[in-house]
């Protein structure tokens, strides 16, 4: 009989822990959702697109080096 009454108590103060972290979890869900996140893999992409673009960029400046000293060299 104690051991029931033991175990109904543990149920009944266990239930509000279980309530308080349900509650927690969704809201930090909900704020996580508001985040404006992206994934590694969404970052990784951009990083690579960057550097081909970085590469390009210096590919045309140095052509354009290349354009400035030829109509230096004719004047």
């Amino acid at each position: 009989m104690i051991e029931t009454l033991l175990q109904a108590i543990l149920e009944q103060v266990d239930q509000p822990k279980k309530d308080l972290e349900n509650n927690l979890r969704a809201l930090l869900n909900e704020a996580v959702e508001k985040l404006d996140l992206v994934s590694k893999q969404e970052i990784d992409r951009q990083r690579i697109a960057l550097q081909h673009a970085n590469q390009r960029l210096s590919q045309l400046q140095e052509q354009m080096n290349i354009l400035e000293g030829m109509i230096q060299n004719k004047k």
